[in-house]
């Protein structure tokens, strides 16, 4: 590793760290949910954040069809690989905040349940790759999964707005009554900083894998065709 390969996870590493301090010591207590409404931090984090990367996933599928270059499609394997784990996490701390304030771990709200749709759709995708046999036909195949599986992002985001749901109103760019404390504000910005770093990390570290596992195939495939010649030499 260069030095400069550390200072990403340095810097994930204290954001993090950052983040947690804030949400567990700065940010106020609400005062209806109480404590349980710190989760809000994480949860709302690693939503943006795993819509971030199926827009990832959506950009560079598009690019991949136009220009069929592989290193677009490792790109976008990676982001789907990466969303795919915030999207989990999303429907894990999601109940976890509603089992207290709800009273049921689940319900099937209109964002729950079109966030459960777009977890669906991804892990499909990743099925996909999976296996469909042939490197540019299961590239095709994904990208146009996609690209098409990306119109569940805006109806999850709007789906509060669109239709009457359980599911809280939005209080950051959002609506009549939003607005936050101005400490809870600071802490969800913190909070969103550090995920977005720790999804650039990760999103990285699976686009330089699949970018040196392609290396690796070239190098088997020449070697190969050097045997099959020198046999022919023979």
């Amino acid at each position: 590793m260069k030095g400069r390969d550390y200072l990403l996870p340095l810097l994930v590493l204290f954001a993090v760290l950052a983040a947690l301090y804030m949400i567990g010591f700065y940010s106020p207590i609400e005062r209806e949910q109480g404590v349980v409404q710190k989760i809000f931090y994480i949860h709302v984090a690693i939503a943006w954040n795993a819509f971030l990367a199926f827009f990832v996933v959506f950009a560079f599928s598009f690019r991949y069809l136009t220009s069929r270059e592989k290193r677009w499609d490792n790109r976008a394997h990676a982001a789907a690989e990466v969303g795919v784990l915030f999207c989990t996490l999303v429907l894990i701390t999601g109940p976890i905040w509603a089992r207290p304030v709800w009273g049921v771990w689940w319900t099937w709200d209109a964002r729950l349940t079109l966030t459960l749709v777009l977890w669906l759709i991804y892990v499909g995708y990743l099925m996909l790759r999976h296996y469909v046999v042939g490197t540019e036909k299961r590239a095709v195949f994904s990208a146009v999964l996609g690209i098409v599986g990306f119109i569940d992002v805006p109806l999850v985001y709007f789906a509060i707005r669109w239709w009457r749901t359980q599911h809280p109103q939005p209080v950051v760019a959002g609506g009549e009554d939003a607005g936050l404390d101005p400490r809870m504000a600071a802490t969800l910005w913190v909070s969103v900083a550090a995920f977005t770093l720790l999804f650039a990390y990760l999103y990285r570290l699976r686009a330089r894998a699949f970018d040196l596992q392609d290396e690796a195939d070239e190098i088997e495939r020449r070697l190969e065709d050097v045997a099959v010649s020198s046999k022919g030499v023979r």
